[in-house]
């Protein structure tokens, strides 16, 4: 009996105290993991999470960047970190992408990370250097065609949705374009600025004021309707590739483990700031559409997202590497 009531007690304290300790939270400064490289859209998405986190919840969130191998380093780091709050990750689609070109990964984004919101959707654009010839996607296409391997793309890594949206272009037109990955879109993007390669698909977001200020040609966007920020651009299917729609996006996770309560509080005030008059004037800048899902509904969204790309991986016959 004395055991029984000295084990009652102890989980009775464990209790208390983590409800205590989630009540508290947070009592220290919290990172933002973002898995690439500063300068592109979820660094400065992070950035203004941070920011807003800060403001209203009495302690420093702050961003730290951990870029390369495709947004595995980062998000490893996450998953490899205690459940308690304090590491957050704001990672884009690549994280449900990662798994269709490597054969193995160091987590498992299903049971490693817990879902707290998606932060926004971004269509893509399919963007060149304004020194190339080609004005529209037939064109594109066509010196694709005519000079085989000749062309190349940048993207922000192997196996982000950049990268695995020009792979499905390349396929559903049958070109060869040849892949140039980069530790982010930020890096990718000053090469092609640079003219060292000659197209790239970004999102919108991060191509806008380059593709305004005459820096960079944009041929087509890869959404089903066309972008206000973008509003002379046609879409892949109005310019030839009906049936191509793919959106990027920006979510927000956190490590497997994580108490719910602390999960929900991050989730409501992300999806408050996200409400915000601001928040939305300079996403529609960018191109991008506020989201603030649940986290039940970012899970559901994270499954299908998971599913969808599978699929195209079979269709585009994409090859894992080790």
């Amino acid at each position: 009996m004395h055991r029984v009531m000295l084990s009652a007690l102890a989980g009775f304290l464990l209790l208390t105290n983590t409800a205590s300790a989630q009540s508290d939270y947070p009592s220290r400064p919290v990172r933002i993991v973002v898995p690439t490289a500063p300068g592109g859209a979820a660094d400065t998405t992070a950035r203004m999470l941070a920011q807003h986190l800060s403001k209203e919840l009495g302690q420093q969130f702050f961003v730290e960047n951990k870029p390369g191998a495709g947004n595995i380093i980062g998000i490893e780091a996450v998953t490899r970190s205690p459940g308690d709050g304090y590491t957050l990750l704001l990672g884009a689609a690549t994280i449900t992408l990662n798994h269709v070109v490597h054969a193995k990964l160091p987590y498992d984004v299903e049971r490693d990370l817990v879902p707290v919101t998606q932060m926004t959707s971004v269509p893509n654009a399919l963007v060149v250097h304004p020194s190339q010839p080609f004005r529209s996607l037939g064109e594109f296409i066509a010196a694709a065609k005519a000079k085989p391997g000749q062309l190349t793309y940048a993207s922000a890594g192997v196996g982000s949705n950049l990268h695995l949206t020009m792979e499905l272009l390349k396929h559903m037109a049958g070109i060869n374009v040849v892949h140039v990955p980069y530790k982010g879109v930020g890096p990718a993007m000053q090469d092609l600025l640079a003219g060292h390669v000659n197209s790239m698909i970004s999102n919108v977001a991060s191509a806008r004021a380059q593709v305004a200020g005459g820096q960079l040609r944009a041929i087509a966007v890869t959404s089903s309707q066309r972008v206000a920020a973008l509003p002379d651009v046609p879409t892949m299917a109005e310019a030839g590739l009906p049936g191509f729609e793919v959106l990027n996006w920006f979510g927000l996770f956190a490590p497997a483990g994580t108490p719910a309560p602390i999960v929900d509080r991050i989730q409501a005030e992300a999806a408050r700031m996200m409400t915000s008059d601001e928040f939305k004037r300079r996403m529609a800048a960018e191109g991008a559409d506020p989201v603030g899902s649940k986290p039940a509904e970012f899970a559901a969204f994270i499954k299908a997202e998971i599913k969808k790309w599978d699929n195209v991986a079979k269709a585009a016959n994409i090859q894992k590497t080790e």
